[in-house]
């Protein structure tokens, strides 16, 4: 990966938070940081500048106010702007100011998740421009279209224009009313990092962390214990404490089975169990509560076969009745098929068809099945499936393993 590829990668939604809130504008903030990103390309050939994200700040900063002025009916609003960004001495976005940043994100998420946005385009609005995934991995974490997603988000947007949404962290009230749809943009944002759609990486680290810090500064924000948001965070830290163990040394996908314990993060853990007990004793139990106690019996094995499995499918079980998700009944098929055996799992997951065949988790479940009761050729297909729908290239070069193992 080139450095301004790794640029863009780690500081896309820092440097689009800054320019939103400069501009009051998705569009010509997110117009003009692409401008800038090109003219990178041409600019850094020979080395990166001193401070990367400055200059990007900058340069699209600049190329915001050439399309202002250009504008023949550009308000007098937009002439201030002009002037007192021409004024300005100084970055917003320096690294010495990098304790201010999530806040500015954090502003971003609050006004993509605002009430009078649809819920599931403040989500998606919230994905493009603060991780800056594109349309299509949007598209593939929601199993729609790209087209739909497309729609989503010219629609949010012109929303947020013409309504004249505010670009800022609510009061206390409203940041309690909003944060179920925040928790659950912040936790797409870890899943995105945890296992990411597209590209020839796994594990996206500065999203996992961004995520992390996100839910440590709503934890901040909250005027009172939120349990559903101590349960959220330590899902991603027991989620995160395998980062090192998921991948080995020539970047192939390690099973969780497989992966060396010891690579483990164990403060994370800690802390994540930690969590997970207060918030079990603390009162009623939210679907992240019992994600993250899921999380924990896997954490808390020594080894893979003593994971409690049984406990596991259970948890499941009641995860289902709070979220009658597929994706969520497929995870409970493949729990019960280890607490259980393969043949009392594949009819469950058989019958998830018709909602997850385009999903190619679905397909890797059932083929794992197929070959665990030695129908080979039924799970030489569904491999292959998955394959053609995979679009990882981690998880690909593990699908092809496993073809390679069921030919020999």
């Amino acid at each position: 990966m080139s450095e301004l590829e790794d640029v863009f990668r780690t500081e896309w939604g820092r440097i689009l938070s800054a320019l939103i809130q400069t501009l009051g504008d998705f569009d010509l903030a997110e117009e003009v940081l692409q401008e800038a990103f090109s003219s990178a390309v041409v600019q850094w050939a020979k080395g990166a500048p001193r401070n990367p994200r400055a200059w990007l700040y900058s340069a699209a900063k600049h190329k915001a106010i050439d399309i202002i002025r250009r504008r023949s009916n550009f308000s007098e609003k937009q002439v201030e702007l002009v002037i007192r960004e021409e004024c300005r001495t100084t970055n917003v976005i320096d690294d010495e100011e990098d304790s201010a940043v999530p806040d500015e994100r954090l502003r971003l998420i609050f006004t993509c998740c605002h009430p009078a946005l649809p819920g599931e385009a403040q989500v998606a609005l919230t994905l493009r421009t603060l991780c800056g995934l594109t349309t299509e991995e949007i598209a593939h974490a929601f199993l729609l279209p790209t087209a739909t997603i497309a729609q989503r988000l010219v629609r949010a947007k012109t929303k947020i224009r013409k309504a004249g949404i505010p670009y800022r962290v609510p009061s206390a009230p409203d940041v309690s009313e909003r944060l179920s749809v925040v928790m659950a943009v912040v936790y797409l944002v870890f899943n995105e990092g945890y296992s990411a759609a597209l590209g020839d990486t796994l594990v996206r680290h500065e999203l996992c962390a961004e995520a992390i810090r996100l839910a440590r500064l709503l934890h901040a924000l909250l005027p009172e214990p939120e349990p559903e948001l101590d349960a959220l965070l330590a899902l991603m830290l027991l989620h995160d404490s395998r980062r090192s163990a998921r991948v080995n040394a020539n970047g192939e996908l390690v099973l969780l089975a497989e992966q060396d314990r010891t690579r483990w993060n164990r403060a994370q853990i800690d802390e994540g169990c930690a969590l997970v007990k207060s918030v079990f004793q603390g009162g009623p139990i939210g679907p992240y509560a019992i994600e993250a106690a899921i999380a924990a019996l896997h954490a808390s094995a020594p080894r893979a076969e003593d994971t409690d499995w049984r406990q596991i499918s259970a948890l499941y079980g009641r995860l289902f009745a709070l979220h009658r998700s597929p994706v969520v009944a497929l995870n409970r098929a493949a729990a019960l098929s280890m607490a259980e055996g393969p043949e009392a799992a594949l009819p469950l997951v058989d019958a998830l068809q018709s909602s997850l065949e385009d999903y190619h988790l679905w397909h890797a479940t059932r083929a794992d099945l197929l070959r665990r009761l030695g129908r080979t050729v039924e799970a030489v297909s569904a491999y292959q499936c998955a394959l053609e729908l995979a679009q990882n290239e981690v998880e690909k070069r593990f699908l092809k393993r496993r073809l390679e193992e069921l030919s020999a």
